[in-house]
């Protein structure tokens, strides 16, 4: 999961906006498209870690790891990208819209999870 995260957050994300003849209306259209996909894919994955943390004995780093990334995805599914969304409603609609601090939530919000992705796959391969 952290793999996906980071190709598509740090790199896809940044990058399509330098390839040729990609408008930022354009831009925002596809990542709008992309990160739906991404949180949806994340969604499930966390449904899982939840039904197997439920399940069985985990170490309580990774447990702690992994609430950390839910709880992370759940910031970003319901708090930083309603407020993306209204942002890219207004260029995809023609209108200027001023570049948002919303970004700026994300890209923490995406280092902070990632961290705990990490962190909790190490500790559940170390046990």
């Amino acid at each position: 999961m952290a793999g996906m995260v980071v190709a598509i957050s740090f790199l896809e994300a940044p990058l399509k906006f330098r390839a040729p003849g990609i408008t930022l209306a354009i831009g925002v259209a596809i990542g709008r498209l992309v990160f739906r996909a991404l949180n949806a894919v994340e969604a499930v994955l966390a449904a899982a870690w939840l039904v197997s943390a439920i399940a069985g004995p985990l170490r309580t780093g990774a447990v702690v790891a992994g609430a950390v990334a839910v709880v992370v995805l759940v910031l970003q599914m319901f708090v930083v990208r309603p407020r993306l969304t209204r942002r890219s409603d207004r260029i995809l609609g023609g209108a200027e819209a001023p570049r948002s601090t919303s970004h700026y939530a994300y890209v923490a919000t995406e280092i902070v999870k990632v961290a705990a992705l990490v962190t909790g796959g190490v500790l559940l391969l170390s046990s």
